[in-house]
């Protein structure tokens, strides 16, 4: 463990100077994006669809932190949809039922700290697994709970928090920015965040240095559940209603944004500014295509460039290191 911690300030430093440079070169080609849409479509930088953009990359900014903390670790989450889907339809059923707002907040958060950490922490396989295995068992959970039919009839009250905004700021944004914030601190400033880079970079040495392999790797899956929770809550907010089939790929977003944002699948890296700049880059390249009337699968076809164009970057980064 003072292996870790003699090596901590330098190897902080080396990691903040070279997210830096690649957090740079995620905003140059936001600002090509956006460039290049001001241009084709007319009205694409007005106050009110530069909003539309930032609340509509909300829901996947949100995922994508939790997701990011999972990738630094070494992992990846694959049932953050499916979590989503069981805390979206539970904390509606409740809110439905007359609970209160904040018990019904509470119930879908624990749903997803339980949904991202216990199976990972008790059942003793690799979390890769279990989240695929999951992967499915949560839909299935989700369907026949609801009988596989929407809950309707979300309270005011609840879509106020969620859909609301102040100063002209959607809440949504708010809350994902007050997240943000929260996971920057608690990679850069904590030992947590010093254990999920450890874990990630050289999972035998950080054994071998004392750190706690286990409880690193639970703690990214417990706050990836969670934050999968909490999106799911901000969607049914705007939406007013709860569906068993919510969050489907919501785990390919999450991951996309993350890699765009310089994450790396190897591990051991990451940063909380390029996963919320790789979520805008979505939001608004997919905003962009469907005001210019492109169909669906050309989307997704751009997705995937923009994806493979990201992991090349992050190989060629690793080659120089």
């Amino acid at each position: 463990m003072s292996d870790i911690a003699s090596n901590a300030p330098a190897r902080s430093s080396r990691l903040f100077s070279s997210f830096s440079v690649r957090d740079a070169g995620t905003l140059i080609g936001l600002a090509l994006i956006m460039a290049v849409f001001t241009l084709l479509v007319p009205g694409f930088l007005s106050e009110r669809n530069l909003i539309n953009i930032l609340q509509q990359s909300s829901i996947n900014a949100c995922l994508a932190l939790g997701m990011t903390l999972v990738i630094i670790s070494g992992g990846i989450d694959l049932s953050v949809g499916p979590t989503a889907a069981i805390a979206a339809v539970i904390s509606a059923t409740l809110l439905v039922a007359g609970y209160p707002v904040p018990v019904a907040i509470l119930a879908g958060l624990g749903i997803g700290v339980l949904c991202g950490g216990v199976l990972v922490a008790y059942v003793g396989l690799q979390p890769f697994i279990v989240t695929l295995g999951t992967l499915s068992t949560y839909r299935a959970i989700a369907l026949i709970y609801t009988g596989g039919n929407p809950v309707l009839g979300i309270p005011t009250e609840f879509r106020a928090i969620f859909n609301g905004s102040l100063a002209g700021i959607p809440s949504s944004v708010i809350i994902v920015a007050a997240v943000a914030l929260a996971a920057w601190v608690l990679l850069k400033k904590t030992p947590i965040g010093e254990y999920l880079l450890a874990v990630g970079g050289n999972e035998e040495a950080a054994y071998v240095s004392g750190v706690p392999i286990a409880l690193t790797k639970v703690t990214a899956y417990v706050i990836s559940g969670a934050l999968a929770a909490l999106a799911s809550l901000i969607l049914i907010g705007r939406l007013g209603a709860a569906e068993p089939i919510l969050g489907n790929l919501w785990e390919l977003d999450a991951i996309a944004a993350a890699a765009i944002g310089g994450a790396s699948l190897m591990g051991g890296k990451g940063s909380i500014i390029g996963t919320i700049l790789g979520a805008i880059i979505l939001g608004a390249m997919r905003n962009g295509l469907t005001l210019m009337n492109v169909q669906a699968f050309y989307q997704l076809l751009a997705t995937g460039l923009i994806i493979l164009v990201a992991m090349m970057i992050d190989r060629m980064t690793r080659g120089r290191g």
